[in-house]
């Protein structure tokens, strides 16, 4: 899972002033922005645990006193670090299997190099770092309890798809590989090596099935989201959005290596904005 960092003022620590999500998270009443302010701040400070180049024994003990905070905060009794999430917990109904859920999530990155996890382990993997995170902002966003949970499940699994078809390369170069072994073998690479798969030529064969999944379920995000009133999903909206424009420039620059980076221009990202910010 990576995420973007940048200098910026202390409220917004480790939130990148460029980026999408800062972008849709702006555009919230205050008690909403700085709760959702606080939960990226902690997937960025577990995040950056499960990415170091510290050993390994090192990161889990790292995201186990994580944990442990985690557990004294909804004790009543939270660390420094957390002390200004308690106002955010109790306003929302934050669930604290939620932010356990993250850090399960991180440490599957941690315990080896994710390399060809099966399809149930992959599902795993996008529910604890993307929809867990979903969880905990639909919440804050104020969405009903049946419809949060259905697009915090959809649009997560959406985004954490789209990141990984975006990020093949990179995370080859880190030693990881999200793609599923079903496809893998569907498309006749036996090799599980994270430079050689990259490099293959039958990967085009091995990402569609992974293009379509993620289709389906942003449909289906926008079928939670066309239910609700707009004042409560603007800021999924902005996100989703987003990164359906990116899984499209995917699919325009298709999988076959050499791939050039894609990324969402200015322009795009502004339109976007414009489109959905305004109630």
């Amino acid at each position: 899972m990576t995420l973007q960092t940048t200098t910026e003022p202390a409220e917004h620590q480790g939130v990148a002033l460029g980026s999408s999500f800062y972008a849709a998270m702006r555009i919230l009443p205050r008690p909403q922005r700085e709760a959702m302010f606080q939960v990226y701040s902690f997937c960025r400070y577990v995040d950056d645990i499960a990415d170091s180049d510290e050993p390994r024994d090192l990161r889990r003990a790292g995201l186990q006193r994580w944990r442990d905070d985690i557990e004294a905060l909804y004790r009543g009794a939270p660390p420094p670090r957390l002390a200004d999430y308690q106002g955010s917990v109790r306003a929302f109904g934050l669930k604290r299997e939620d932010f356990l859920a993250i850090i399960d999530g991180m440490e599957m990155d941690v315990t080896a190099d994710i390399r060809a996890p099966n399809d149930a382990t992959l599902d795993l993997y996008c529910d604890r770092v993307a929809s867990a995170v979903g969880r905990l902002s639909v919440r804050i966003f104020g969405l009903p309890e049946q419809d949060g949970i259905l697009l915090a499940h959809h649009l997560g699994r959406a985004l954490q798809l789209t990141n990984i078809l975006r990020d093949i390369d990179e995370d080859a170069e880190l030693g990881r590989l999200y793609l599923p072994r079903e496809g893998l073998v569907a498309a006749g690479i036996t090799s599980i090596d994270p430079m050689l798969v990259a490099r293959d030529p039958a990967l085009p064969n091995v990402c569609a099935p992974l293009v379509a999944r993620a289709l389906k379920h942003f449909d289906a995000a926008d079928v939670v989201m066309s239910r609700n009133p707009r004042r409560l999903v603007k800021a999924p909206r902005i996100m989703g959005k987003y990164y359906y424009s990116i899984l499209q420039l995917l699919i325009a620059r298709g999988f076959a290596p050499p791939r050039a980076p894609v990324k969402l221009g200015k322009a795009s990202k502004i339109a976007i904005l414009l489109q959905y910010a305004v109630v």
